[in-house]
C-alpha cells in the first residue's frame, strides 16, 4: 500500500474516494487480523482511511482550500 497523499486525494472524485476508502477500510480488517500489535502498516492505513474521510467532509461544509 502506497501513501496516499492529500493531492492525489483531491484530484479523485467523490465516487473513486469512497471506494478507495471501503479498499482501505478491508484492507485494514485483514491487517488487524494478522498482526498481533499495531504495526507500521496499520498506521499507514488509519492515516489514509482519515485523510479520505477529512477531504469528504470539507468539500461537504464547503471548508476546502482551493490552490
Amino acid at each position: 500500500m502506497a501513501v496516499l497523499r492529500a493531492k492525489d486525494v483531491a484530484k479523485m472524485d467523490l465516487k473513486s474516494r469512497i471506494n478507495k476508502m471501503k479498499e482501505l477500510k478491508l484492507e485494514l480488517a485483514k491487517s488487524k487480523v494478522t498482526a498481533q500489535k499495531s504495526s507500521g502498516k496499520t498506521k499507514e492505513i488509519k492515516k489514509a482511511i482519515a485523510r479520505i474521510f477529512t477531504f469528504n467532509a470539507s468539500e461537504k461544509s464547503g471548508t476546502l482550500k482551493k490552490k
